[in-house]
């Protein structure tokens, strides 16, 4: 009697620990996903008079492991400068990259690469030609503007609950402006006709401080 008492004894001390044990380990697992939603803002170089636009996003999280993830993050920056040049009208990201780094119990500290795309609502800008016929044959013309984008910078989060993630970010978010045709409005000096005298633009990189703080639910 005593024997098979002792055996039980173990038996149940055993699953216990494997529980324990099996507790723990789950408890050291990070959430697969993540959802949040974010305030940012993104400074444009002094070129374009260093203006600092606030904005709102949101992102979706694919943690693969305690150290690497996928990340995918949308933000709108509602503002609309009308005669900014190739930075008019408003402006919409979409970026997808990497997040890997360094995750403790509370914290983390993480590097990020999400090359993507930056666009102006209004960033392609030209006089075009409105036919024979008007008031007036020249009209300015003002298109929506897709950019490559890189997004390089570090994250910082806190973990309050095994649930919650707050984050805060700061990085470079290039912005490559490709070469495309534009023109230049003249007028003929003897006639005062107006003229289109077309040209290309210049390939240019430019970068911009881009700030984000939020809050994330992990599942």
């Amino acid at each position: 009697m005593k024997s098979k008492k002792l055996l039980a004894t173990v038996v149940i001390l055993l699953c216990l620990s494997l529980g324990l044990a099996e507790a723990r380990a789950q408890s050291d697992e990070v959430p697969k996903f993540e959802v949040g939603a974010q305030f940012t803002s993104i400074t444009k170089p002094s070129a374009d008079n260093g203006d600092t636009e606030p904005g709102l996003g949101g992102r979706f999280t694919l943690n693969l492991n305690r150290s690497v993830a996928l990340e995918a993050v949308g933000n709108f920056f509602p503002h609309s400068c009308r005669f900014c040049g190739d930075n008019s009208g408003n402006i919409t990201q979409g970026l997808v990259g990497v997040k890997a780094g360094k995750r403790f119990d509370k914290w983390g500290i993480f590097a990020k690469v999400r090359p993507g795309v930056v666009s102006f609502s209004q960033g392609d800008n030209k006089f075009v030609s409105t036919g024979a016929g008007s008031s007036f044959p020249i009209q300015f013309e003002q298109k929506r503007l897709n950019n490559f984008a890189l997004d390089l910078g570090g994250v910082l989060e806190f973990y309050p609950s095994r649930h919650i993630v707050t984050r805060f970010e700061a990085g470079d978010t290039m912005i490559h402006y490709g070469s495309r045709p534009s023109n230049l409005l003249l007028f003929d000096p003897t006639s005062g006709a107006p003229l289109l005298i077309p040209f290309r633009t210049q390939a240019d990189t430019r970068h911009n401080f881009q700030f984000a703080a939020g809050v994330g639910w992990r599942f």
